[in-house]
């Protein structure tokens, strides 16, 4: 497999930068999701009109945790996909 990568015409080598760039947006949708369900659940816990929607707002910033978690979980995993098809 190593002849073959060093072979890669300038088209494959392309379609890799663009699959790595895709892998970075996605993790950004993660973490833009993960900062806007973080941010509702503070402002929901910190703001007297919503006293009732404390527990929800808690929930929110537990879950939001877990979105970050999945979206490193996948960055990584990818990046490693990426790497073990095609060494640099």
């Amino acid at each position: 497999m190593d002849s073959k990568n060093e072979h890669l015409i300038m088209r494959d080598w392309l379609a890799i930068e663009r699959t790595k760039l895709a892998n970075e947006r996605t993790f950004l949708a993660y973490f833009r999701t993960f900062l806007v369900i973080l941010g509702t659940g503070i402002t929901i816990i910190k703001l007297d009109l919503f006293r009732e929607l404390k527990s929800f707002g808690i929930i929110l910033i537990v879950s939001s945790i877990f979105i970050l978690c999945i979206g490193v979980f996948r960055l990584f995993r990818v990046k490693r996909t990426i790497r073990k098809h095609y060494k640099e």
